[in-house]
């Protein structure tokens, strides 16, 4: 399905609702994935499953997800033959025991589900792996009971502790050692049991420094009367280790040996979990299963925006049996725009499985493509204009058309001349029209209106508007044209008659009245003589902006007789009237008392060879008397 169309019609933005409902990551996934189908059969069995998952949420009030988490990290792991840590094992038994609860519930509910119930049977239980589990973990760590060698290693590693703690607490307690003593505690640093002793006395006391405090005061020594015994602790933890993993190791291959069936249980319980969570959206917008069809025909009966249900207006609207293109026209913020998106949403819904809020006879139809024209799709990146970008999605979208297109423009043929834009927006429906597309489209022109009243197989319709409060109902209403109420507005807001009356009629016809008006009332331009005065005389090296250039210059000669005014302006000299002159700076301001405004006007070459001939350089005499003899001979 077209990005575009679904970013329009915010197809996302829906999916995001329905996957608030659902209970787990694994549903979450799945709708993520999802797309509208282009398959009636797909369709109808996405909808059945809503259907059918919506009968037990009304019987049952709940479905029990108990356990049920994400678990597809930790399945990856151990696909790559890495050894579980008892959490990862904790989680897997408690996504098993969940699939076994749901298999159960699903069973039982084969009255209201059948097809929804048959999924079930395709889920392994397995209760003894759960058990085996759930033996060897206990608080997410192994359990002493998990094996014989493991409870012995850890009795001796219990009983080790034990002597190591009573030969520190008689180190304490011993009168000979309290003046060595830091702090009287058994402290354990890196797995040893050590005594705080005083830094400057490290050297009185027999034993290993396993630590140094971070002001350097303190010193943490494992005393030589323990040393053996840590040793010997140091043994057993590192059996302790192995033991566990061997055991982490055996509870791994025991799942490894059931991926295939547990992956199945959890594409299931992904399946389970965004159908219900459909059936929870349903449930909370009231929504209904549609009827289907593949040939194009659509009948929406009181149908709503499935992002806007609280607050829309029913819209019943129909196409594809009597006609296949419908013109819907009326005035600018009357609901053009959400009837073309409700229309393309609830499409898109229905094809995704979703229920819609509709009333008894609504029928949806199954397209291969949705395309959409709506909005301002101007590029900066391209440098589109409006126009262009619209042309520009035309095209692509009549490239990649067919006779099962269902396609909604907003305001075809907008954004350029009328004439022009009226006339395209025509061969462009006739076209989609031979194509054997469904078309749905907005406008204001009058001449597609008039169009599609004499086109047998087009329809007109219009949003109905409030001609006294002005205010739009929002309601579609086939078979009839709708006007801008450019008119009836304009007389609301006190227009002249006259001039409405005048608009009337040239609308029906283009006879305007050209002829000159002659008459006291219009105002003739004074022509201005030499008295008249100016705001402002301007003067040699003044900073001017010339209006006519919309840039700067600097005024050469003041101002004549005429009122023009001399500026060098490029290199050039060129005359200006003032009043195409504006000041922005004066010489005054711009230039320091005595500043020879001349040279603004000569370049460099010229004030340099001017400086040279009045020093009385050879060079620059010799160089004029060139020119002189060259302007001789030619």
């Amino acid at each position: 399905m077209n990005q575009a169309t679904l970013e329009k019609l915010q197809y996302n933005e829906l999916k995001d609702i329905v996957k608030s409902y659902c209970v787990s990551g694994l549903g979450k996934q799945l709708l993520d994935k999802l797309t509208p189908s282009p398959n009636v059969t797909v369709v109808k069995n996405r909808l059945n499953e809503t259907t059918e998952a919506r009968a037990i949420l009304d019987a049952e009030g709940h479905v029990p997800f108990l356990g049920v988490s994400n678990i597809d990290n930790t399945i990856k792991k151990l696909e790559k033959g890495i050894i579980l840590d008892p959490s990862e094992l904790v989680s897997i038994s408690d996504f098993l025991r969940g699939c076994r609860i749901i298999k159960k519930f699903m069973l039982e509910k084969e009255f209201f589900a059948p097809v929804l119930a048959s999924y079930a049977n395709s889920m392994a239980e397995f209760k003894s792996v759960e058990e085996e589990i759930n033996f060897a973990i206990k608080a997410n760590r192994v359990d002493s009971a998990a094996s014989r060698e493991l409870k012995r290693i850890r009795n001796h590693i219990e009983t080790t502790e034990e002597k190591i703690k009573d030969r520190l607490t008689k180190f304490l307690n011993s009168s000979a050692n309290k003046t060595y003593i830091q702090e009287f505690f058994i402290s354990k640093k890196d797995d040893r049991y050590t005594i705080p002793i005083k830094a400057s006395y490290k050297n009185h006391v027999q034993g290993t420094v396993v630590e140094v405090s971070s002001k350097g005061a303190t010193v943490f020594m494992e005393p030589s009367a323990v040393a053996k015994l840590n040793v010997e602790l140091g043994i057993l933890k590192a059996e302790e280790a192995v033991e566990e993993y061997q055991i982490l190791a055996t509870l791994s291959g025991l799942l490894m040996e059931n991926i295939r069936e547990i992956n199945i249980n959890m594409e299931l319980i992904s399946q389970y979990d965004m159908v219900f969570a459909k059936a929870k959206f349903s449930k909370h917008i009231g929504g209904v299963e549609p009827s289907l069809n593949d040939y194009g025909y659509m009948k929406l009966v009181n149908c709503k925006h499935p992002l806007l249900t609280g607050e829309a207006v029913p819209l019943y609207f129909e196409i594809g049996k009597d006609y296949r293109s419908l013109i819907i026209t009326g005035p600018n913020a009357g609901g053009k725009t959400v009837v073309l998106k409700t229309i393309g949403l609830l499409t898109l819904a229905t094809m995704s499985g979703f229920h819609i809020v509709a009333d008894k006879g609504t029928e949806i139809a199954v397209f291969t493509n949705v395309f959409v024209d709506i909005g301002d799709n101007q590029s900066i990146e391209n440098a589109l204009s409006t126009f262009s970008s619209h042309i520009k999605n035309l095209s692509d979208i009549m490239r990649t058309s067919n006779n099962n297109t269902l396609l909604l423009f907003d305001e075809i043929g907008s954004g350029t001349e009328p004439n022009e834009g009226a006339a395209l927006a025509i061969s462009i429906l006739e076209e989609f029209y031979h194509m054997g597309c469904i078309t749905v489209a907005t406008t204001h022109y009058g001449e597609i209106k008039r169009f599609s009243e004499m086109h047998s197989d087009f329809m007109n319709a219009a949003m109905r508007f409030n001609s006294e409060t002005l205010e739009p109902l929002y309601k579609l209403v086939i078979g009839t044209s709708g006007e801008s109420n450019a008119l009836w507005i304009s007389k609301k807001m006190n227009i002249r008659e006259t001039v409405l009356q005048r608009a009337k009629s040239y609308m029906g016809n283009k006879e305007y009245q050209l002829e000159r008006v002659n008459n006291s009332k219009i105002r003739k331009p004074q022509i201005e003589n030499r008295g008249t005065t100016v705001k402002y005389e301007f003067k040699k090296g003044d900073r001017v902006k010339l209006l006519d250039h919309d840039d700067v210059g600097i005024v050469y000669e003041e101002m004549d007789n005429f009122y023009n005014v001399v500026v060098f302006y490029e290199r050039e000299f060129i005359k200006v009237h003032v009043k195409r002159l504006a000041l922005e700076l004066p010489a005054t301001e711009l230039y320091p008392e005595g500043y020879d405004v001349e040279t603004l006007f000569v370049d460099y070459k010229d004030r340099k060879l001017q400086h040279d001939l009045e020093r009385g350089s050879k060079k620059a005499l010799r160089k004029i008397q060139k020119e002189i003899r060259k302007d001789k001979l030619s």
